[in-house]
């Protein structure tokens, strides 16, 4: 919603003080079209050969998401916490065995069976459940299960990242696109020196018009939506921080409801619920 309404009212000041000002918007409507098509289908290209097909695809699904609200909500993280709690209560009261058929078939378990939002996220499931089997089998300490975790939470950030640093680099090849149009309209403009002045006035206006298209997509539109990925990517990465500082935390020795403290702890603030919040959580869903 916020993007949508930040572009319009970028818009309205850019275009609105231009009219105001008593600019003719009929010459910059005239070129629009054929400057668009140069700058942004010129773009466009660049930007298919200068990415693999995973990371087009995950682009196009990146700025899909990020005219959606986030889902990394409180509520969310809640639960999240809470399903932690349970499974970690569960194998301390009754052994880590009891919580074999759990990790390895999740679908089928009541424990996040309770916990659906956090279930039906394969990716956080998958993350939870390789651990805790690792857990399980007894082969590996915590540090190099720590060691483990942080390469996949790298893995994951730099795949999530690609998607962010190729709409940032469409950012900033737009202004040269837009430099291109205009030499192209100037060397139109050139070859009609027999022209009328007013004739030739309209034509370097609508080159001039290619610049100002390419500046004002690269950073009124382009770069502001490769910032907002970015920081939604950014929330993806902290629900696996999450997971691993609470899971590395019962593996130290600590009573579940501590190692939960921890996990909720790295959490940023603005969606991280209180100590009595999620105690009040965790005691609703026994």
């Amino acid at each position: 919603m916020f993007l949508i309404i930040g572009f319009i009212f970028s818009m309205l000041c850019i275009f609105g003080v231009y009219i105001f000002h008593g600019g003719n918007i009929q010459v910059v409507l005239t070129a629009l079209p054929f400057e668009m098509i140069t700058i942004v289908g010129a773009a466009l290209g660049a930007f298919l050969m200068n990415n693999q097909m995973k990371v087009v695809k995950a682009t196009l699904s990146g700025v899909g998401g990020a005219f959606k609200g986030s889902k990394f909500t409180k509520a969310r993280y809640m639960e999240l916490l809470a399903l932690q709690f349970d499974i970690l209560q569960k194998a301390r009261k009754e052994g880590l065995m009891a919580i074999e058929q759990d990790v390895e078939n999740p679908d089928q378990s009541e424990v996040f069976k309770k916990y659906p939002t956090i279930a039906g996220d394969h990716h956080v499931v998958e993350f939870i459940t390789d651990y805790l089997r690792m857990m399980v089998s007894g082969n590996l300490n915590a540090h190099e299960i720590e060691s483990l975790m942080d390469a996949e939470i790298d893995t994951h950030h730099a795949e999530a990242h690609a998607p962010v640093a190729a709409v940032a680099r469409l950012a900033g090849a737009l202004p040269a696109f837009g430099i291109v149009a205009a030499v192209l309209g100037v060397v139109n403009t050139m070859g009609s020196v027999g022209q009328p002045p007013a004739v030739l006035g309209g034509m370097i206006a609508s080159a001039l018009v290619g610049t100002f298209l390419g500046i004002l997509l690269a950073y009124g539109v382009v770069e502001p939506l490769a910032g907002l990925m970015e920081q939604k990517m950014e929330e993806g990465s902290k629900e696996f921080q999450c997971v691993k500082t609470t899971l590395l935390a019962s593996m130290q020795g600590y009573a579940p409801s501590t190692a939960i403290e921890f996990g909720r702890k790295v959490l940023f603030s603005t969606e991280r619920p209180t100590f009595a919040e999620l105690e009040g959580h965790v005691k609703g869903k026994k």
